[in-house]
């Protein structure tokens, strides 16, 4: 037996490493099964160059509770270590077998630590630590380390016959959640879901049939339970995999969620490694940007799914994992460190998610239409946060019509601009958000023969102004905007039935029934006998200004509430009911009832001025 103190640079560095090292006490489990997995992975690479004797036989990790004794064990049949190891890795803080292994076998293992440092995460929760380990070499005799959080350890032989490291943790008080499996369960599929060895914890029922027909019987056999999957889909190359493939392992991922609707494989060994899938799901019009849906791996160990340094936040709307060694962590591998290489990952990303929509469009044209209402949003608020991403995705954003035809942007400009134009020369896109409430607005503008886009998303305010300010050339006008009407070069040939002296009555009649009224101007136009009496119309730039009040959640009352009033003289209540009323209180009153139904008509009808109305239309059926 052996005594000693573990070399450290300060006093006593296990109350830093157990309140500041570590953000979160479960890594904990993390950091030792990332080792134990280490372990295995050297004594594989030692076993390919025939420095191990004999077959590896299995090489699964283990994880078991003791509930009795408050243990947590964590069993490996890897590498092992001698006693002169142990002292040289486990007493000696920070100083890592990993850096030693990767100088002398660095082209041959994929080795997870790199700090030296994970190993004393146990003492985060166990008020002792003990390790069993037994080195591959036959001729070196077990040992067992133990420590309890302080400086002090005792090295003692230990009778363990098989090749590896058994570590049990004596859980404290403060963490005995830590003994209850489904805790276990949790952390170990959060963390270790992807590791590259096989994890055992425990064991699970397996059904099989035997017999036939009355005498068919069920036989349960119990199995070690396996809780990773050590060869993920990410690892393999993307001519080996189908689509049914990548459609499991998002099921893997995402157990509760729709069909994803395409993926793309990342891929690359320079200037940095990096390999994963991200999949596009199917998003609603109110999105939000997602929090832990893309996770990031280091060597298919779970880091964090807290990803905003790497991947650009409109890609936020995706899901899946990104694994890469390349990517800077701190020394607890908690979090991202900034650096060249971030960059680097952030800009591949983005350009590989703007290549596969490309090859989409590029190859199959109505498959990609008839996914562009679940991934509209996702390219829109692309192409607004990211310039360069904008600049790739002009090709293959598209605008769709209340009809559903889809056009690009040069397709749609082409398509509009010979009748859309207006007197300054600006080609006129005319838009609704509500095709219900608008409903008449849009059939009047299609009675003319112009185009109607269908802009009903969230994020459409945005990008229509994002696109303004890329092209001067357009502007995009709503339909129930008073700018429609006086922009568009219209077709003069529908002519006022009514005379200018009874087109001046018309006017005078609503000036003086609108006069307290928060209505701007009134104008008389010859429209269709069809189309509405009085249409209520708004301020493009006023109607903007509120809109983005709303979304931005300030005062909504900063802009006032204004409309302009048109009235259809070759309406027959205007041409002929209004002005044959014999009795000025009748026409006042008329007046402001087909001045309410077109209020009734945008939405602006309601409270004390809605009750007067129905009240007002009572008497009007009696």
């Amino acid at each position: 037996m052996s005594k000693g103190n573990i070399s450290v640079q300060v006093e006593n560095i296990f109350p830093i490493i157990k309140k500041f090292l570590y953000s979160d006490h479960e890594i904990f489990l993390r950091e030792l099964i990332s080792n134990a997995v280490d372990a295995t992975t050297k004594v594989k690479t030692l076993a390919s160059k025939g420095e191990v004797k004999g077959e590896l036989g299995d090489t699964r990790i283990e994880v078991k509770i003791n509930k009795e004794e408050k243990t947590l064990h964590i069993i490996d049949k890897g590498i092992g270590m001698s006693e002169d190891e142990v002292n040289k890795y486990l007493n000696q803080v920070a100083f890592s077998s990993a850096e030693e292994f990767l100088a002398k076998y660095k082209d041959d293992a994929s080795i997870i630590g790199h700090f030296g440092l994970g190993f004393y995460s146990a003492f985060m929760v166990a008020d002792k630590v003990q390790v069993i380990t037994k080195s591959y070499r036959d001729e070196d005799p077990a040992v067992m380390w133990e420590c309890e959080g302080n400086p002090e350890y005792t090295l003692t032989p230990s009778d363990k016959s098989e090749r590896g490291t058994e570590i049990i943790l004596h859980i404290n008080e403060d963490n005995k959640e830590y003994l209850e499996t489904y805790r276990v369960r949790e952390l170990l599929n959060k963390y270790c879901k992807f590791l590259p060895v096989e994890i055992k914890f425990g064991t699970k029922s397996e059904s099989t049939w035997e017999g036939e027909g009355d005498e068919r019987k069920e036989i349960k056999t119990e199995i070690d339970d396996i809780i990773n999957n050590p060869e993920p889909i990410w690892k393999k190359k993307p001519a080996d995999l189908t689509d049914e493939d990548y459609q499991s392992f998002y099921s893997e991922l995402y157990p509760m969620s729709q069909p994803p609707l395409f993926w793309i494989h990342l891929n690359i060994d320079y200037p940095f490694n990096l390999t994963g899938i991200l999949y596009f799901p199917k998003l609603t019009n109110n999105f939000e940007i997602q929090k832990n849906k893309i996770q990031l791996y280091s060597n298919q160990v779970f880091i964090t799914d807290d990803v905003k340094e790497i991947v650009p936040e409109f890609l936020m709307l995706l899901q899946g994992m990104i694994d890469s060694p390349d990517i800077p962590l701190n020394v607890s591998r908690s979090y991202l460190q900034s650096d060249a290489n971030v960059k680097k990952i952030n800009t591949y990303i983005s350009r590989k998610v703007a290549e596969k929509l490309q090859n989409l469009f590029n190859t199959d044209r109505k498959s990609y239409d008839d996914k562009w209402n679940e991934i509209s949003t996702f390219v829109k608020y692309g192409m607004i946060s990211d310039e360069k991403f904008n600049e790739k995705a002009t090709g293959f954003v598209l605008l769709k019509n209340i009809d559903g035809v889809y056009a690009t942007l040069d397709e749609y400009k082409e398509k509009v601009k010979s009748v859309q134009t207006d007197k300054n020369n600006k080609i006129v896109y005319i838009y609704t958000n509500d095709r219900k409430s608008q409903y008449g607005y849009i059939q009047a503008i299609k009675d003319t023969g112009y185009d109607v886009l269908e802009m009903d998303t969230i994020i459409d305010n945005h990008f229509m102004q994002h696109l303004e300010y890329k092209d001067n050339e357009l502007t995009f006008v709503r339909v129930d905007s008073d700018t429609v009407d006086n922009l568009i070069k219209k077709d003069e040939s529908v002519e006022s039935v009514l005379s200018q002296a009874d087109q001046d009555k018309v006017k005078d009649i609503f000036t003086s029934v609108l006069q307290s009224d928060k209505s701007g101007q009134i104008e008389l136009k010859a429209m269709s006998p069809t189309a509405p009496p009085v249409v209520i119309t708004k301020p493009e730039f006023m109607r903007r200004m509120k809109e983005m009040q709303a979304m931005q959640g300030m005062d909504m009352h900063m802009f006032p509430e204004m409309h302009n009033v048109m009235i259809n003289t070759n309406h027959p209540l205007i041409a002929d009911k209004l002005l044959k009323m014999k009795s000025a209180d009748k026409k006042s009153d008329f007046a402001a009832y087909l001045h309410d139904l077109a209020l009734l008509n945008q939405g602006m009808l309601n409270g004390e001025e809605l009750s007067k109305f129905i009240a007002r239309s009572l008497e009007f059926v009696k």
